[in-house]
């Protein structure tokens, strides 16, 4: 989709004008300006009912009297001024798929002058963005015949601005469509099937996009370099999979200053995760192919960096692995020793992320980073504390996590802190070994981020348990590519 920003004239030649009215019956600006010219037609319209104001309600309008464009299309806007960015995506949900049931190639949308609670002009057009290409995102990669769902034939949106918001609309327009490309990507790895997606197949990604990118350099690290790396937690992981365990780092340098201490993402990649010896119940299984959510969500926010090319220094890390039981996997009871010297005594195999990440998160001590963040779909315990609705977060520094729940809550990629005190540690003392890999029932999400706490004293860190985030079920079922516009968001941020 092609997005620009100008100052449109009041009734421009175009394939489609969108427009809003409230449910008072009253028109928004632009609405306002086309009913004058149309002789009051869609006034008259509103008074007798059959255009509504409700939230999301839809009218198409074809052949309006003295209008230059084929359509204009009437969007309810809810009551004025109450308008939040929750409604205002479902808006533009309906602005798409209203849209999608014409053949217009091309849209102007006076949707810029709707006032969104607490919001500026920069984030009505960028929401406007990210919505309208999550919109339209369809895997069919897999399908033997491409009979997916209707697709629009619009290939052009303008959004109507005044003259002095141009520069503002522009890095809206940027912005919103970088972050749009890294969930459409993230999406695709995540959806990936796991007997395409493994960790040889992340690991090719990440290779492919150094081809792509002069700023990003990709470096690969095997099991037999991971054996003299002493990681031995994460190759116990790996033992009972066929595909071998990778280790995939993406460089990206544009900091002004080469030398800058980099900030540090790191992707919990389980490309398929079985449970190993504690083998999952059979339900739902096949969601185990978004183990690697972390990982993917990485990967979509190298690529938006790379196309906004922010002046900053990124280390992207998507640990790739499976968790799989055969007569090689690890056991509980096993007792594994991990890249830092510490070792942990194995309660139950399907906590293996946090062994995968353990050792991962000791790794990237050599890059000095200024900050770690960790992405994983780690617990469901913290599907059972916050729902679908927000990534956990835990973190030992509370101006990282602060930076994060504010990315949080500007990119409406939600995210709430649970504690991180030392109780929580007593949960993981085991006889036999440093540390239990799990830490009994209760506050799961929790005593796995204390757990990973360990592994990093020598930088701050945080980690975000997307577990109940990153993936839909039902009839819905898919990646959501969650939380790219969180991280992206947080690096915007690091920029200014």
């Amino acid at each position: 989709m092609k997005y620009s920003a100008q100052q449109c004239a009041v009734n421009p030649a175009a394939d489609c004008l969108i427009v809003g009215v409230f449910e008072e019956k009253t028109l928004s600006q632009s609405a306002v300006e086309i009913d004058n010219v149309s002789g009051k037609y869609i006034s008259r319209l509103v008074e007798s009912g059959e255009i509504g104001g409700k939230l999301g309600q839809t009218a198409l309008l074809r052949h309006v009297p003295n209008v230059t464009a084929a359509r204009v299309l009437v969007v309810g806007c809810g009551k004025a001024g109450e308008l939040n960015e929750r409604q205002y995506k479902q808006l533009m949900q309906k602005t798409a798929q209203a849209l999608k049931e014409t053949q217009a190639k091309s849209a102007v949308s006076f949707l810029t002058e709707i006032q969104l609670n607490q919001r500026d002009l920069y984030w009505n057009i960028r929401f406007a963005v990210e919505t309208l290409e999550q919109d339209s995102y369809q895997f069919t990669q897999f399908k033997s015949q491409k009979t997916a769902e209707k697709s629009t034939a619009l290939s052009e949106v303008t959004f109507n601005v005044g003259a002095d918001d141009q520069a503002t609309a522009e890095q809206a327009i940027q912005h919103g469509a970088a972050i749009a490309l890294g969930v459409r990507l993230a999406k695709d790895v995540a959806n990936c099937p796991p007997n395409v997606c493994n960790p040889t197949y992340l690991a090719d990604k990440a290779l492919d996009l150094a081809k792509t990118s002069p700023l990003i350099k990709t470096t690969i690290i095997n099991e037999a370099e991971m054996e003299k790396l002493g990681m031995g937690a994460y190759l116990a992981v790996s033992r009972g999979a066929h595909n071998e365990a990778k280790l995939s780092v993406m460089e990206y340098r544009n900091a002004s200053n080469p030398n800058a201490k980099p900030i540090v993402l790191v992707g919990k990649g389980l490309t398929f995760d079985a449970g190993g010896i504690s083998l999952k119940p059979a339900a739902d299984m096949d969601e185990m192919k978004y183990d690697m959510c972390g990982a993917a969500s990485v990967y979509g926010v190298m690529n938006a960096l790379a196309q906004l090319q922010l002046p900053l220094n990124v280390i992207g890390v998507m640990a790739g692995c499976e968790n799989l039981p055969d007569g090689n996997a690890y056991r509980p009871g096993d007792i594994l020793t991990t890249m830092n010297g510490l070792t942990v005594e194995v309660l139950n195999t399907d906590a293996e992320g946090r062994l995968v990440l353990c050792d991962t998160l000791t790794y990237v001590e050599r890059f000095d980073p200024e900050v770690v963040i960790d992405i994983a779909t780690l617990t469901g315990a913290c599907v059972v504390a916050l729902g679908q609705h927000n990534s956990g977060l835990v973190s030992t520094h509370d101006d990282i996590a602060a930076a994060l729940e504010k990315a949080a809550q500007q990119s409406a990629d939600k995210a709430w802190r649970l504690p991180l005190s030392e109780e929580y540690q007593e949960q993981l003392k085991s006889n036999f070994a440093d540390l239990a890999n799990i830490g009994g029932r209760w506050g799961g999400a929790i005593t796995a981020g204390a757990f990973l706490s360990n592994f990093t004293k020598k930088y701050p860190w945080a980690h975000l348990d997307i577990a109940g985030t990153a993936w839909l079920q039902g009839a819905n079922k898919g990646a959501t590519g969650r939380p790219v516009s969180l991280l992206v968001q947080f690096l915007l941020d690091q920029v200014k």
